[in-house]
């Protein structure tokens, strides 16, 4: 089994460049390209940001470009919100985010409510999606309902595994950034996945590429399409830099799961698109980040 995992293409509602100057339609379209000569992809995860402001015309251009370049190998695609992503818009333009080859929806079960996560099947492999969306946070959550949701889909093993994707990273470095705005309840998820069928947990929101392990499940977290996040700098600071990425994942074998990193070809790859400086870093946290527990 060979995933083709994107994510965080922030594309915008036109074709213009972000306010950081960064032509985000135009970078998905770049790393698409440059992955063409790819062999045998037997599915493409896209886990969420999708739309940078939630517009109906963000979606469509993501499917629209991810759909034909998925349909070369014949291959289904999975897509996830992420915090940037707006419920609505999404289920309007990709419903449950879960499209066949010829882009009709084939998910085989969907939680009920509002939450975009579905079920879903490629040659004996379970694919799951959830929604770690908190509308109008940066930071996840998956919240008791869909972790409850997720114990009874996993409960009856599937016949190759499962593959879980999500947006918000279940684990971080000791990166300030990293650890306000990933997922807060990975504990709970570790307890839903632990002795399951669960091969692999996907997920994006960073914009660098990270590896671990959940409940002994290994976690690969791909790097952005949009732009990528340079570690490089001074502790407490974050900066942005040009350069759009992608990641295969391969299931199976001696040594599986395997990932490997892909980054376009861009000749302004590695231009600074933002940097934050200590001060501005510890606002944003403070802003952003979660309320801490009074408890």
């Amino acid at each position: 089994m060979r995933i083709l995992h994107l994510s965080d293409t922030h594309v915008e509602r036109t074709d213009e460049p972000n306010r950081h100057g960064v032509d985000a339609t135009g970078s998905l379209r770049l790393m698409l390209a440059e992955l063409a000569g790819q062999r045998d992809i037997d599915a493409v995860v896209v886990t969420g940001d999708l739309a940078n402001d939630g517009a109906v015309e963000a979606y469509t251009t993501v499917r629209e470009a991810v759909g034909e370049f998925a349909r070369t190998w014949d291959a289904p695609v999975f897509y996830t919100t992420g915090n940037h992503d707006e419920r609505q818009a999404f289920a309007k333009v990709l419903g449950s985010g879960h499209l066949g080859p010829d882009g009709t929806d084939r998910a085989a079960a969907v939680l009920p409510g509002a939450e975009r996560a579905a079920v879903g099947e490629v040659d004996g492999h379970r694919f799951v999606t959830l929604d770690s969306l908190v509308p109008g946070e940066v930071y996840g959550r998956l919240g008791e309902t869909q972790l409850a949701w997720l114990r009874e889909v996993l409960a009856a093993p599937a016949r190759h595994g499962t593959v879980l994707a999500l947006h918000h990273p279940p684990i971080c470095l000791d990166v300030p950034t990293q650890r306000a705005f990933g997922l807060l309840d990975a504990d709970a998820l570790a307890d839903a996945i632990r002795g399951t069928d669960v091969r692999v947990v996907l997920a994006g929101h960073f914009h660098l590429q990270l590896s671990g392990f959940l409940a002994g499940v290994p976690v690969w977290v791909t790097p952005g399409v949009v732009n990528r996040i340079d570690l490089t700098t001074r502790p407490g600071t974050e900066r942005a830099v040009r350069g759009a990425s992608a990641s295969l994942v391969e299931l199976g074998g001696a040594a599986g799961p395997m990932f490997h990193t892909f980054h376009a070809r861009d000749p302004r790859a590695h231009e600074t698109v933002y940097e934050l400086d200590e001060e501005r870093t510890r606002e944003v946290i403070a802003r952003y980040g979660p309320t801490p527990d009074p408890r």
